[in-house]
């Protein structure tokens, strides 16, 4: 087989084809035994048919159609093993010549990442950070269980700090216009929180139930979405219900009550080492990203298009998804932020292109240093996971090949961020 390659950029790769008479042939007898079960030979049982008189009995061009997938297929594929090239998308096919059965030559064009420089990574040296722990931590912790142990209990008095108020209400602009994400019903308040926008809360201390008051905010103008940061709002609310908090005493009972402790100061140790483990964890993972980010950037290569693309219809589709479970339409997302569909798509681009670079960063660094994910450390994975995942919709979803497919992609990537890690804290 003659295989020509070439690149017209350095994202792009045009390859022509040409196969043997002799391989030609091979494909052909493959692609005819897939006729045995569908012509019928007198004298031959379905299916018990010698190839070689199968041909005669198949329309030519339902054998041609088949034939040239068959062979386009099989010789493409061969084609770029050979060549040591990476194709990241479907090839553009264009065949060139076809005598059927002896002349086949054809054109694949496709993107490719063609090069990758990479940065010398066993030379980039990071020092990790510890975590510790203060007694305000630990503190904050055991305010969180006080809360939410606490009794509630309603009140015929004025709110104030500390109480909880169940609350209607709804935001408008200055044209009288609903403010979508401002308004909301039948939700509790704990006055002094901090959950809502500065001055929200403190409007409704002195309120009792069944009052009503209207005023004017100016939301943050780093508030996360976009749409509201630094707009004045004016909201109605109405207080329907206000209830006193009493949070129970820290002692050893409350310890207790917790969980398996006899005294607070087990509970204080456990929640140390607890939220300690938790804090570990996201530095260990913060430190990974931040590492491989350096990684990337004294990286050099060509990205695709197509890849980075590919990229933000994912993002786009996982936003999507959220705003599903808080009830949003894309339509409303999008006027919200105030911007266009493919105003949003080029605010993604730059996130997706490093998320991308990333990617084929890691994927080299693991083709370097020759790290592989056996069969047996796969399936102990997907054991595990089956274990800890028992609802039926999971344990379908991780059943399909392409579930596998992931996980030996995440495994991967766990081996290739423990490597860098190794390599940058020597």
């Amino acid at each position: 087989m003659q295989v020509k390659i070439e690149y017209p950029s350095k994202t792009e790769a045009v390859m022509t084809v040409i196969p043997t008479d002799a391989e030609l042939q091979n494909i052909k007898e493959h692609v005819l035994t897939h006729f045995q079960d569908k012509v019928k030979v007198p004298g031959f049982r379905s299916g018990k048919t010698p190839v070689s008189l199968i041909e005669k009995h198949v329309e030519p061009e339902a054998l041609q159609s088949q034939f040239l997938e068959e062979a386009i297929e099989q010789l493409y594929g061969q084609s770029i093993r050979a060549q040591k090239v990476r194709p990241v998308d479907r090839p553009e096919i264009a065949i060139k010549k076809f005598v059927p059965f002896t002349t086949l030559e054809f054109e694949a064009k496709f993107p490719v990442v063609n090069v990758i420089k990479l940065a010398d990574y066993k030379k980039i040296k990071k020092a990790k950070v510890a975590v510790k722990l203060t007694a305000e931590d630990v503190n904050e912790v055991i305010k969180s269980l006080q809360q939410r142990m606490s009794d509630k209990k309603d009140v015929d008095r004025a709110a104030k700090a500390g109480d909880q108020v169940w609350i209607d209400f709804k935001g408008t602009d200055a044209k009288g216009k609903p403010v979508n994400g401002a308004d909301g019903k039948d939700y509790p308040l704990t006055l002094g929180s901090n959950a809502f926008i500065p001055g929200f809360e403190d409007n409704l201390i002195g309120l009792k139930a069944n009052q009503d008051k209207t005023f004017t905010l100016t939301f943050p103008k780093d508030y996360g979405v976009a749409a509201l940061a630094g707009k004045k709002v004016t909201f109605e609310v109405s207080v329907t219900k206000v209830q006193e908090v009493v949070e129970p005493k820290v002692d050893d009972d409350f310890a207790a009550k917790v969980g398996p402790f006899k005294t607070v100061a087990e509970l204080k140790a456990d929640i140390k080492k607890q939220v300690g483990l938790e804090r570990q964890q996201q530095s260990d993972r913060q430190y990974e990203s931040d590492l491989v980010r350096e990684i990337a950037k004294k990286s050099e290569l060509e990205i695709p298009k197509v890849l980075i693309d590919d990229q933000v219809e994912r993002m786009e589709q996982e936003e999507r998804q959220n705003l599903v479970y808080r009830g949003q339409t894309w339509e409303e997302h999008l006027k919200d932020e105030g911007v266009s569909e493919q105003q949003h798509k080029e605010q993604k681009r730059p996130e997706a292109e490093e998320r991308v670079k990333i990617s084929l960063v890691l994927a080299e660094v693991a083709d370097n240093e020759g790290l592989q994910v056996t069969g047996e450390e796969l399936d102990v994975r997907m054991q595990l996971l089956r274990g800890q995942y028992q609802d039926p919709a999971m344990q379908a979803e991780l059943n399909k090949p392409q579930a596998r497919s992931d996980i030996a992609s995440r495994i991967l990537t766990e081996k290739t961020l423990e490597k860098l890690v190794g390599y940058a804290t020597k």
